[in-house]
């Protein structure tokens, strides 16, 4: 990390996401500061939290944010809001030269999975963070993508229904489309499906995914190497979402049934790789059991900080 002045940014959203990420930001210390806190009602708790913790506001949006005296000083801003309230928000700051990190399924910029594709897109003005399942699966399917050829893979995030949100669940279609296509894009795999289940268990369960794919791995070996390179994944995913673990080891199992046949077409595929996933929460401002809101501001932070550590001193 550079040492002296913070990189500043503002969040824009005061909902709990982007409340959840304000208060991740202030405990980081990893060369971020928190310079605006942007919503657009006046009365809700994420700014009112903001203004006790001494973090400037507006609740004018985006052009309240523009309109900030030291905005000129921000480089990064993330956004908490929307797919739709994104596409504006990313054409009003076009011209000031911001680094964009967007919190929706927007995907108006490439899709970026921290332990997974970071680097490669690091210096994009605009950095989709995908979907809390797509956080959370796409860095096994990348795992066993970079092991052995997938031929399919679907994924299945169950949340709990009290963690959704009006945006979430307004934002349902968006997120098994982005999903899916990022399983492909970023995970490697041919094909993609993804499924999110809203779970209205009380009281209320954290977050769990299923990741499925479907491999060419005849070879012993190879399948120890699965499992292995999703271990190795799991590790890296949790250094920063500590939360995030294998709920029991991978399960590697021989199949080529009708229904996998009509999936992959005639091609043979020897195996079906099992992992089963939970994500709990740190607490810092959503309840435990919000997993997929936390990963979310976890993995989005983690995108800010390198940011930050890129960027020279001279330049801040």
């Amino acid at each position: 990390m550079n040492d002296g002045p913070a990189l500043k940014a503002a969040v824009i959203g005061s909902g709990n996401i982007g409340t959840d990420l304000m208060i991740k930001m202030l405990r980081s210390g990893r060369g971020l500061e928190i310079a605006a806190m942007v919503g657009i009602d006046p009365a809700s708790d994420g700014l009112a939290l903001a203004r006790r913790l001494g973090v400037p506001t507006t609740a004018k949006g985006v052009e309240g944010l523009i309109a900030l005296p030291g905005f000129d000083e921000i480089r990064i801003v993330f956004d908490a809001t929307s797919a739709g309230a994104h596409v504006a928000n990313a054409r009003a700051l076009a011209p000031y030269g911001k680094h964009l990190i967007d919190l929706t399924p927007a995907a108006l910029g490439p899709f970026v999975v921290p332990a997974v594709n970071l680097e490669e897109h690091a210096d994009a003005d605009d950095l989709n963070m995908v979907t809390c399942g797509g956080q959370a699966t796409i860095p096994v399917v990348a795992a066993v993508a970079r092991t052995a050829p997938v031929r399919y893979a679907e994924i299945v995030a169950s949340i709990a229904s009290r963690s959704a949100g009006p945006g979430t669940r307004a934002n349902i279609d968006e997120f098994t489309r982005t999903t899916a296509t990022a399983i492909k894009s970023v995970g490697g795999a041919e094909r993609g499906k993804a499924v999110i289940v809203l779970n209205p268990a009380e009281p209320a369960l954290i977050m769990r995914d299923t990741v499925f794919c479907l491999v060419d791995a005849p070879d012993p070996q190879v399948r120890g190497r699965i499992a292995e390179a999703v271990e190795r994944m799991v590790a890296d995913v949790s250094a920063y979402v500590p939360g995030y673990r294998l709920k029991q080891p991978v399960q590697i199992t021989t199949t080529m049934n009708d229904s996998v046949r009509t999936l992959v077409g005639e091609r043979p595929v020897t195996h079906q790789v099992t992992v089963l996933l939970e994500v709990e929460g740190a607490g810092d401002y959503l309840p435990a059991y919000a997993g997929n809101l936390d990963i979310m501001t976890s993995a989005a932070l983690r995108v800010g900080e390198l940011i930050a550590a890129r960027t020279p001193q001279e330049t801040r």
